[in-house]
């Protein structure tokens, strides 16, 4: 049970990012690339263990990492709040179908009932989620990075759970490490990838750094504190699930700081993705308890 409120406060500081970067003034490089040098600031400060063992398996999956992260801040300041957090709320259906190949997790029927309701929601996003706001100028391109994003996600959580096994005593996964290095890395190498694009740095309202602190301590920092140390108890679909807290609440502060209002379908699609995973997580959990 702690385990999964510690996914769930994750979650719930991974929502607050769409409102957020569209509240700051910086463009889309310089927010990526210093929220990403900020965040592993704070998670080597806030995680001792993230600071050893910088395995090529850490940089592999801190490589999915950074894809899933530059591409989320890119279809942030694209499109809207809403369709960019639904959109990579189908990252379960990626994740169902890596599973079997990288963690050889088994694949059930009710698995693959997912994965086609999944689909049928992303087609609606994007066929609904194209309404422009002047905080969402290119839906159509941000929806395609957006997707793009829940692809890496996938890759990052499904290589969370690979290095939680490798990584305990006797593959027990009881080791944090490794998940929160690999954090920690993706977020050097997104610094990295976007510093060209970032220079010359605006100097920018004192509201646009603290928001970019912010982003980097808590949105992303204290977020990987919770969601390090949960990877580990937790199988990786379930834990994708457990994560989409974030998309019920993003919507919410977009709304409430920009008045974002996403399209009737776009609302639809991510009611389908949001009700068949919170069904599926009910009933895996009824599993267990049984």
């Amino acid at each position: 049970m702690r385990a999964r409120l510690q996914l769930v406060l994750a979650a719930a500081c991974f929502s607050t990012a769409g409102a957020a970067i569209k509240w700051c003034g910086f463009g889309a490089w310089q927010i990526a690339a210093i929220r990403a040098l900020v965040a592993m600031v704070a998670i080597l400060a806030l995680i001792p263990e993230a600071r050893h063992r910088w395995t090529w398996r850490v940089g592999l999956v801190g490589v999915a990492y950074a894809a899933a992260g530059l591409l989320f801040v890119l279809a942030n300041k694209l499109t809207t709040a809403a369709n960019t957090v639904f959109l990579q709320a189908t990252n379960p259906l990626f994740v169902v179908a890596l599973a079997p190949w990288l963690l050889r997790e088994r694949v059930r029927a009710a698995d693959l009932a997912l994965m086609g309701v999944l689909a049928a929601g992303l087609a609606l996003l994007f066929v609904g989620g194209q309404r422009r706001f002047a905080t969402a100028p290119d839906p159509v391109l941000g929806n395609v990075l957006a997707a793009g994003s829940a692809v890496a996600w996938a890759f990052t959580v499904t290589g969370y759970r690979w290095l939680a096994r490798l990584g305990g005593p006797g593959g027990s996964g009881t080791d944090h490490g490794p998940i929160a290095g690999a954090a920690a890395c993706g977020n050097l190498i997104v610094f990295l990838v976007c510093l060209p694009g970032a220079l010359p740095l605006a100097a920018g309202r004192a509201t646009d750094w603290l928001i970019v602190i912010y982003l980097g301590v808590f949105q992303l920092g204290l977020a990987y504190v919770f969601l390090s140390r949960a990877i580990t108890r937790v199988p990786a679909l379930e834990a994708s699930l457990f994560l989409l807290v974030e998309p019920v609440l993003s919507p919410v502060w977009a709304w409430l700081a920009h008045g974002e209002t996403p399209g009737p379908l776009a609302v639809i699609g991510g009611a389908v993705i949001l009700t068949a995973t919170t069904l599926k997580a009910w009933t895996d959990t009824q599993v267990v308890a049984a």
